[in-house]
């Protein structure tokens, strides 16, 4: 394995924690001359499994991860599969974990995977006492493996199932309990099923354990309009919405000061409109705790 992989803390010392709470998600389209164009981005987050092959994009990674603290997003786990995860998988995460030292490890609450079929979705749960027994059980199996705590995102969803026994946030709640990891808040996905389900955003975060939440995402979203309505679909291609800002602050008002990620997947745009999505996160977390600190 060719040695640019590895990191030596007696050769220089790795950043280990944010300076800044507002973070980017690397992208291959944002490789070159990242801290030129986002000085003011405070941590990096990436999909690890695009870095289980090594090479170039390992190769670049190694240099972001020089000046930024790294989080590990995960798409492949599988959490909520009704088998348990991938060893090869597990092998091929921890590997990188300790390669370059993330200072958090999450996946989603999902599914997609089945026997040997692989599916290029994150699919949705029905939220039973059935689904949570199993789901918890390869969280505490990925724990397990890896040796520490992960985070489990929220996701977003465009369809309910008759037989759910509990809201999506019990659920989530329930799942942090049992097995002492943590929740990735996504507040976009948040905001995007409400609009799907006719439920509340607002009632959603003032449900969610504060003590579990960990990170935050923040993305735009999509309208397609069909004869039967409106649905929202999380894209990440666009900015965040301003109605989503503002569940961000509510948030921000609960969780206190949680590292938040800046997520845009496709139809990326100038450099300068993704450091505004960055810089305006921050300062949403700024002005929100400034204003608590007053009313103390």
């Amino acid at each position: 394995m060719p040695s640019f992989q590895y990191f030596s803390e007696a050769d220089y010392p790795l950043p280990q924690q944010p300076n800044q709470a507002a973070g980017l998600g690397l992208r291959p389209e944002l490789y070159n001359n990242f801290d030129t164009h986002f000085p003011n981005v405070g941590w990096v987050e990436v999909h690890p499994e695009n870095y289980f092959g090594g090479g170039f994009h390992r190769h670049q990674l190694c240099q972001v991860r020089q000046s930024y603290p790294l989080s590990f997003h995960a798409v492949g786990l599988s959490l909520g599969s009704d088998q348990p995860v991938n060893t090869n998988h597990l092998q091929q995460l921890k590997e990188l974990i300790q390669i370059y030292e993330p200072f958090l490890v999450s996946d989603h609450v999902s599914w997609s995977a089945t026997g040997n079929a692989h599916l290029n979705d994150l699919l949705p749960l029905p939220y039973t006492q059935q689904t949570l027994k199993r789901l918890c059980n390869n969280v505490s199996q990925v724990q397990d493996y890896l040796g520490r705590r992960i985070l489990v995102e929220n996701p977003s969803s465009y369809l309910s199932f008759t037989h759910d026994e509990m809201p999506e946030y019990e659920f989530i709640n329930q799942i942090a309990e049992k097995t002492g990891c943590g929740l990735l808040l996504d507040v976009n996905n948040i905001f995007v099923q409400a609009s799907n389900h006719n439920t509340s955003a607002e009632d959603y975060i003032q449900h969610i354990n504060p003590h579990s939440v960990a990170e935050i995402h923040l993305a735009g979203h999509t309208e397609r309009t069909f004869p039967e309505g409106t649905l929202l679909v999380d894209t990440h291609n666009q900015p965040v919405r301003p109605e989503v800002w503002q569940l961000y602050t509510l948030a921000i008002q609960r969780f206190g000061k949680i590292p938040t990620l800046i997520e845009w997947d496709a139809d990326f745009p100038t450099h300068a409109v993704l450091a505004e999505q960055v810089d305006k996160a921050q300062q949403v977390i700024n002005h929100t705790l400034t204003l608590h600190q007053h009313a103390a």
